[in-house]
């Protein structure tokens, strides 16, 4: 069924800042069947990929001075890009997404959800449950039984791991995070000073991003999603990953699609100067680290646009930048968990739920690239560096105030139609195609993912 822009994206496009009229260039292929949820799931990834594709339409605009491209969204493409870490197959192997010790567990009072899908993780929660390295779930699930879903939220988090007690939506919107969040709009976007506006040359092929280098320094899932989408719309990305924690090789297979990939240690004299000869010659700057985490060096949104003018930093975080949890570190499936998503997901016997897919991190991630795509367009025409944040939380109180619908009997799988495959550095790559199209716009990413530290820290 074919619909015009819904209000789902034009509440999204409004968040943007952007010019409501432009929302008749869109147009929706419906179909109910995918992303089944009680929360509307569906809307909000539709939503931010149409935002996103939106937002690249009125650059190629404003770069070529011709008409805003039409836009066409269809709700399975959307779904299979929302499902991109299950689609993927690296020479028809499918990947882990979670690891043994990342899952849901009864405590003595309710349910904890624990991450650790990252080695370091994985150690500092058995740490933290008084286990050895080498414990299993069978020891984790004993030592959780006995102790209260809260007080191994705390104990976790003090170790350095992650861990998050089963909340009620209530609970958690009575909370100071959630408190904190309210002040706070979907996009936080704006100006950092009063840099020269910026000159566009007409663009190469439909891409609204040619000629725009990107450094992308974020970690899984929502900035690495956003950079995706930067590097399918033409820009140069560079993904710049420590030498001791490299991306794990499954996500970046994903998320990688049409950057080249580097390691550079910013605690060491030489990485940081070679990082700040990059920085030189970047016009947008992606982070999705910890709030706090890369601080340190300097890359403070002031600090940046004092050493580069002009520039575009955008920012992701899981909790905020502020408030009690604004330095935690926080993924979307413990997201879902704090903020009352997975007890509204809960199954009829009462265990917690998850979405249908990580859509939180997707549609924050498109969101945030959506951000940048509308913060060039708004230098073309007032200058300035600029500044764009969002964070899952935020974008999780966005679904939560969505309407509800029953339990579903099933969850379909995502789309495989909506799969492309290519030879690639890991092998015979099978991936998701791009989630939205515009008249005139790619179908695909001019490259395939590599390995992290593939290509030296400089600029293509």
């Amino acid at each position: 069924m074919e619909t015009p822009a819904s209000p789902g994206l034009a509440s999204a496009w409004a968040a943007l800042s952007g010019d409501p009229a432009l929302l008749a260039r869109v147009t929706r292929h419906e179909d109910t069947g995918v992303l089944a949820a009680r929360l509307p799931v569906r809307e909000l990834a539709a939503a931010c990929a149409g935002a996103c594709a939106l937002a690249a339409a009125e650059l190629v605009s404003v770069r070529d001075g011709g008409a805003v491209p039409a836009v066409r969204l269809d709700d399975r493409a959307v779904a299979a890009a929302f499902a991109s870490e299950r689609l993927l197959r690296v020479e028809g192997r499918a990947p882990e997404s979670f690891a043994p010790l990342s899952r849901f567990w009864r405590t003595a009072d309710g349910w904890v959800r624990t991450h650790a899908n990252y080695p370091h993780h994985q150690a500092r929660l058995l740490k933290a449950l008084g286990l050895g390295a080498g414990a299993g779930p069978e020891e984790v699930t004993a030592v959780l039984r006995r102790r209260a879903a809260r007080e191994t939220e705390e104990a976790v988090y003090a170790a350095g791991g992650l861990a998050v007690a089963l909340r009620a939506p209530e609970e958690w919107r009575a909370g100071p995070q959630a408190r904190v969040l309210e002040a706070l709009p979907l996009v936080s976007a704006g100006r950092i000073d009063d840099a020269p506006v910026r000159v566009f040359t007409a663009p190469s092929g439909g891409l609204p991003l040619a000629g725009v280098r990107v450094l992308d320094l974020t970690r899984v899932l929502a900035g690495p999603v956003a950079t995706r989408a930067l590097a399918l719309l033409g820009a140069e990305v560079l993904r710049v990953d420590p030498p001791g924690m490299p991306e794990l090789a499954d996500q970046q297979a994903d998320t990688g699609l049409g950057k080249r990939s580097a390691l550079l240690d910013l605690a060491d004299c030489a990485g940081l100067r070679r990082f700040e000869e990059l920085l030189a010659e970047a016009d947008v700057v992606v982070t999705g680290y910890r709030p706090g985490a890369l601080e340190r060096f300097g890359l403070t949104p002031d600090g940046l646009a004092t050493r580069r003018p002009g520039l575009v930093l955008a920012q992701v975080s899981a909790w905020g930048r502020s408030g009690p949890w604004g330095q935690r570190r926080g993924f979307d499936s413990l997201v879902q968990v704090a903020t009352g998503i997975a007890a509204v997901e809960a199954n009829r016997e009462g265990r917690p739920g998850a979405l249908p897919a990580q859509a939180l991190d997707h549609g924050t991630g498109y969101l945030l690239a959506a951000g940048v795509l509308r913060a060039l367009t708004e230098q073309t025409r007032t200058g300035g560096s600029r500044l764009v944040r969002l964070c899952l939380a935020r974008t999780a109180a966005w679904l939560l105030d969505g309407p509800r619908a029953p339990l579903p009997a099933a969850v379909p799988p995502p789309p495989e139609e909506h799969t492309a495959e290519r030879d690639s550095a890991w092998g015979r790559l099978r991936y998701a195609l791009p989630a939205f199209s515009y008249e005139g716009g790619p179908a695909d990413w001019a490259r395939a993912s590599v390995p992290s530290g593939t290509d030296g820290a400089e600029w293509g």
